[in-house]
């Protein structure tokens, strides 16, 4: 099939019914309720983006096995033309979202091309699984399907592994084998967007400990299994509430869910991983699902970034306060940030690394320097955004408020910005702010920029042990080698007494 639209995509939803609880209620229609219908239409956009001229040849490409087209994120990088094809879908995507929905199609479908790859890894431990991953790329990339994934357990007691908890189902485990497949039981976190995707694809974070080994698990579903329960977190709006009032939070609400998995049947032919600690530890560095995805979440982060600054430029603007000192210092700070995220996506670009696959891979050092950066970045922005909007962020009227006939008058008097900047736009664009750094959707996304990538300091360390592990600071060496020439000079003086 290729690439789909939108309305196809939003037929699939249709005719499937998942388990999706809300709010202490089972959702019997996905499309019909309300907090999950404009984040529908915004995915449908991105599917329909495919068929668009105006991008169609940015975003997507002939294949070369099926002679479809298909999506960028399904394009395996052989050339730094590839990383640039690539690269431009993610700025698409992200700049039709705002760089506010973390999970979007392009996202786990890049992981999925990452296991396709390198599927030699798996080869080595069962060539069963490799062929699964192979097969499993090939249906999704010819069906354009959506995926979301779960690979954290959920937070009980961090201190214990998951053969150490209580029950010893409470991290998503193997339960049996049977001739038709492996039956799972357990919960993982943290599904976002799962009610309104195709599949889950399931695997976990390097970690597992001897004894683990039932946890130790990579497999692929339809989110429809039966037994497969999806709990969704509070939403963060109702999904009824004004576009005019919440440009933001009304349109782009990526609900996250809890999977509880009741001993569901799991068919051989998508498991890609099981029992395994030692494959499942070297899961992530020996086939690029962490590093590929972090150019995606590094476009779409600098987006969101370039996003947050714009509006915090266009806030100061409008009420005239950027003529000071102390807010041009703040509003430069969030550009020279910007700045900085940008030019290290374009080393990353220049200076990739090529795996035995033959595949291209955006170099390590500056993806992780942009993960280890954005997580203080954005919240910055955010600060800088409240810090200048004061208590203006907390007074703004509704829509209906300025286009009331009898208050529009007393709304364009009492809330005029600068010369030029009328009441009806000030209002808007502190509503527009409002939804980034006041809303409980914008505190969403600021938690999620501190967190999806796992815990920042954990990385960082890992980072930090990567580096020193492959750079030999000679530096130092060059500066502490006057000693050396000391100390030849003072054996020369010895021989020549």
């Amino acid at each position: 099939m290729g690439i789909r639209t939108g309305d196809q995509y939003i037929n699939a939803l249709k005719s499937r019914q998942p388990e999706i609880w809300l709010q202490g209620r089972k959702v019997t229609s996905v499309c019909d309720e309300a907090v999950f219908q404009q984040p529908i239409r915004e995915i449908a956009k991105l599917y329909d983006m495919q068929h668009d001229p105006e991008y169609q040849e940015q975003i997507t490409h002939i294949c070369e096995e099926t002679g479809e087209r298909v999506n960028n994120a399904f394009l395996v990088v052989k050339s730094p033309e590839d990383l640039q094809a690539r690269r431009a879908l993610y700025e698409a995507y992200a700049k039709a979202t705002f760089g506010l929905m973390g999970r979007t199609p392009d996202f786990l479908n890049i992981v999925l091309t990452s296991l396709y790859c390198n599927a030699s890894f798996l080869e080595k431990y069962d060539p069963q699984w490799a062929e699964n991953v192979k097969n499993y790329f090939k249906y999704i990339r010819d069906n354009d399907l959506f995926l979301t994934h779960a690979i954290i357990n959920p937070q009980n007691d961090r201190s214990k592994s998951s053969h150490e908890q209580q029950d010893m189902f409470t991290h998503l485990g193997a339960v049996k084998e049977t001739p038709e497949g492996l039956v799972v039981r357990g919960a993982k976190m943290l599904a976002t967007l799962a009610p309104i995707t195709d599949e889950v694809i399931i695997y976990s974070f390097p970690g597992f400990k001897p004894g683990d080994e039932r946890y130790a698990l990579a497999f692929a579903l339809p989110i429809d299994t039966p037994g497969l329960r999806i709990i969704c977190r509070e939403p963060m709006q109702d999904g009824i509430r004004s576009v005019y009032d919440h440009p933001l939070a009304s349109r782009f609400e990526e609900m996250d869910a809890v999977l509880v998995f009741n001993d569901v049947l799991v068919p051989w032919d998508r498991v890609f991983l099981y029992n395994n600690v030692e494959a499942a530890n070297l899961l992530y560095p020996k086939t690029g699902i962490g590093q590929q995805p972090a150019h995606q979440t590094g476009v779409r982060g600098l987006i969101k970034l370039q996003f947050a600054t714009e509006v915090a430029v266009r806030l100061a603007d409008s009420i005239g306060v950027d003529v000071y000192l102390n807010v041009q210092n703040d509003l430069g700070e969030l550009i020279q940030s910007l700045e900085s995220i940008r030019a290290l996506l374009r080393t990353a670009e220049q200076e990739y690394d090529i795996l035995p696959s033959g595949e291209l891979m955006p170099g390590y050092v500056p993806l992780e320097t942009i993960r280890g950066l954005l997580p203080k970045m954005y919240p910055r922005a955010i600060e800088v955004m409240q810090i200048i909007g004061a208590g203006g962020l907390l007074m703004s009227p509704t829509d209906a408020d300025l286009e009331h006939p009898v208050l529009g008058e007393e709304m364009e008097k009492y809330y005029v910005g600068r010369d030029g900047i009328s009441g009806k736009e000030r209002v808007r664009l502190f509503k527009l702010a409002w939804d980034l750094c006041g809303e409980a959707f914008g505190q969403r996304l600021l938690q999620y920029e501190r967190y999806y990538t796992g815990d920042p300091i954990r990385k960082r360390a890992i980072f930090y042990n990567n580096y020193k592990r492959i750079h030999a600071f000679s530096l130092v060496d060059d500066a502490l080698s006057v000693y050396q020439g000391k100390e030849e000079n003072q054996a020369k003086s010895l021989l020549h007494k």
